[in-house]
C-alpha cells in the first residue's frame, strides 16, 4: 500500500505539471497517420512492466501524439473543457471502481445523481416536474428520445413485435442539425430516408413554416410524423431554433419534441440568455452537456424528460438477477437508457456545481460571451473580415474577404485554405464550416476554463488577424 501511495503521488505531480505547462505544448500534434501505431509493439508483453517504463512511454509516445483539448489555443469543434475539481472527482471515481447500474449496487451514486440533476434543472429554468438522468453523450440522449417517441406512438408495439411494415414514421430537424440525429434514426429503425432536413432562415434557425409543410405532406402520404428535434446552438453556427413556434406545431399534430441543447444549453444558467427556452413547456425531452461548457470532464450529458414513464417503459427489462427489494422505492437508472452498466458520473458534476457555485459558473460563462463579442469587434474593425453568422453565444463564425477576391467560389477556396496555412504557424486549432448558401467560414470557439489564459489568447489572436496578413493565401 505504501508503494501505491508513492506512485499515486508521482501521477498527481504529472497531472499538475501537465496543467501548468499545457500552453507550452503544440495544440495539434506534429504526426502523420500511423506514426504512433508503428512505435507500439506488435504483441503485448509476456511479463509485467514497471510503472516507470509505462510513464516513460506515455511521455515519449502518447503525449506527443495528443491533441490538447484544454489548451488555450483550442478553438475548434465544441469544447470538452474540464477543471481541476472535476479531475479530482474523476480520480476518486476511478479509485472506487463503482458499477452504478441500480440503486443497490451504489446507493449514494444513484441518489446523488437524482439530486444534482434537480439542482441543474432548477438552475437552468427547466420545468420543475421534469426528471433527469446522466447519459454518456447527447448522441445517446437523442437516441433515447427518438426511441421513446417511437414506442409512445406505437403504444409499445415495436418493442414487443418489431416493425411490421404497416406504418412508416418521419423525424424532422433543420438542415443545420447535428449528425447524431442521422445516426439515431438509423439505429431506431426509422430510416435515413425518413429524416426530413428542413430549410433554415437567415439566422440559420429552423423554419416553422417549412416544418408544418413537411408534416402535412407526410400525413397526406400516410407517413406518421413522429418527432421533431429542435436545436439550441447548432453545430455550425450555434443558431437557435424557435421553440415556441415549433412546439405549437408539435402539439397541433401530436409529435414528440426533443430539444438538442448539447453545447449551448448551459447558457440558460444566465438570465440574460434564458429567452432561448421560451416554449420549453412544449418539449418532451431536453439534453445539454456539462462536459462541453460547464467545466466537467467528459463524459457527462444531462438528459431530462417530461414523462419518466415514457422513458422507463421504452428501456425497462427485469431479469431475475437484477431484482431487488428496493426497486419500487428508487430510481434504477439502468432503465433510463440503453446501457446496463453505468459509471459514477454524478460525482464530478457535484464537485463542479459546489466548487464554482451558480455565481461562479455565471461569471465564467459571461466572460466567454464577452470574449466572443470582443473578438468579433476586432475583426469588424479590420475591414477585411466578415462575420458570417449571428453570435448568440461564444462562437464566432468569420471569413476573410480580401478586396482582390470577388468570385464566391474563389473566396470559399481561399478561406478553406486559410485553416491549413494558419494552424501549423500559430499552433492553434480552428474548424472550417460550410453552411447555407455554400459560404465557407471559420468557426472560433471561446471557452477555455482558464480566464487569464483565454484573455491573453484573445489579445494575441485578435492582433495577429487584424495586423498580420502574411499568412493569407494570395
Amino acid at each position: 500500500m505504501s508503494d501505491f501511495r508513492q506512485q499515486l503521488h508521482k501521477i498527481a505531480d504529472r497531472v499538475a505539471d501537465y496543467w501548468a505547462e499545457i500552453a507550452q505544448y503544440p495544440v495539434l500534434p506534429n504526426v502523420q497517420p500511423g506514426d504512433i501505431y508503428r512505435q507500439l509493439p506488435s504483441e503485448m508483453p509476456q511479463t509485467g512492466e514497471p510503472l516507470a517504463q509505462l510513464l516513460a512511454d506515455f511521455d515519449h509516445i502518447i503525449l506527443p501524439g495528443m491533441t490538447h483539448w484544454q489548451h488555450p489555443a483550442f478553438h475548434a469543434y465544441f469544447p470538452a473543457n474540464s477543471s481541476e475539481v472535476s479531475v479530482f472527482a474523476e480520480l476518486l471515481t476511478a479509485a472506487m471502481g463503482a458499477q452504478c447500474m441500480v440503486w443497490q449496487t451504489s446507493p449514494a451514486a444513484t441518489e446523488l445523481e437524482q439530486r444534482v440533476m434537480e439542482w441543474l434543472r432548477d438552475a437552468l429554468g427547466l420545468p420543475a416536474h421534469w426528471e433527469g438522468v446522466i447519459q454518456d453523450t447527447a448522441s445517446a440522449a437523442t437516441l433515447c428520445a427518438i426511441l421513446s417517441a417511437r414506442e409512445q406512438a406505437s403504444q409499445g408495439h415495436i418493442n414487443q413485435y418489431g416493425f411490421d411494415g404497416s406504418q412508416q414514421y418521419a423525424v424532422y430537424a433543420s438542415a443545420e442539425t447535428h449528425s447524431s440525429i442521422d445516426k439515431a434514426v438509423k439505429i431506431a429503425g426509422i430510416g435515413s430516408q425518413n429524416l426530413r432536413k428542413l430549410a433554415v432562415d437567415e439566422q440559420f434557425a429552423m423554419s416553422p413554416t417549412a416544418l408544418e409543410v413537411a408534416v402535412v405532406r407526410d400525413i397526406r402520404h400516410n407517413i406518421k410524423p413522429l418527432c421533431v428535434v429542435a436545436t439550441l446552438g447548432t453545430t455550425g453556427s450555434t443558431a437557435i431554433d424557435p421553440l415556441r413556434e415549433i412546439g405549437e406545431i408539435c402539439q397541433r399534430y401530436g409529435l414528440w419534441l426533443h430539444v438538442d441543447a448539447a453545447f449551448a444549453g448551459v447558457a440558460a444558467l444566465l438570465p440574460e440568455t434564458r429567452a432561448m427556452l421560451d416554449g420549453i413547456e412544449y418539449a418532451d425531452s431536453f439534453v445539454t452537456n456539462p462536459h462541453k461548457w460547464l467545466f466537467t470532464n467528459f463524459d457527462c450529458s444531462a438528459y431530462y424528460v417530461k414523462d419518466r414513464q415514457a422513458l422507463v417503459q421504452t428501456f425497462e427489462i427485469l431479469p431475475e438477477y437484477l431484482k431487488t427489494a428496493a426497486d419500487q422505492q428508487v430510481n434504477n437508472y439502468r432503465d433510463w437508457g440503453v446501457a446496463l452498466g453505468r459509471r459514477f458520473r454524478a460525482l464530478k458534476l457535484w464537485f463542479v456545481l459546489r466548487t464554482f457555485g451558480l455565481q461562479g459558473l455565471q461569471t465564467r460563462l459571461r466572460q466567454h460571451l464577452q470574449l466572443a463579442q470582443q473578438f468579433a469587434a476586432a475583426l469588424r474593425c479590420d475591414g477585411q473580415y466578415e462575420i458570417a453568422a449571428p453570435i448568440p453565444f461564444n462562437l464566432v463564425c468569420f471569413r476573410h474577404c480580401p478586396p482582390h477576391i470577388q468570385d464566391s467560389d474563389a473566396l470559399n477556396a481561399h478561406n478553406a485554405a486559410l485553416i491549413g496555412a494558419y494552424q501549423p504557424k500559430w499552433q492553434s486549432i480552428f474548424e472550417p464550416h460550410q453552411a447555407k448558401w455554400q459560404i465557407c467560414f471559420t468557426r472560433c470557439i471561446w471557452s477555455n476554463p482558464c480566464r487569464r489564459a483565454a484573455s491573453k489568447r484573445f489579445n494575441s489572436l485578435a492582433t495577429r488577424l487584424a495586423r498580420n496578413k502574411t499568412w493569407a493565401i494570395k
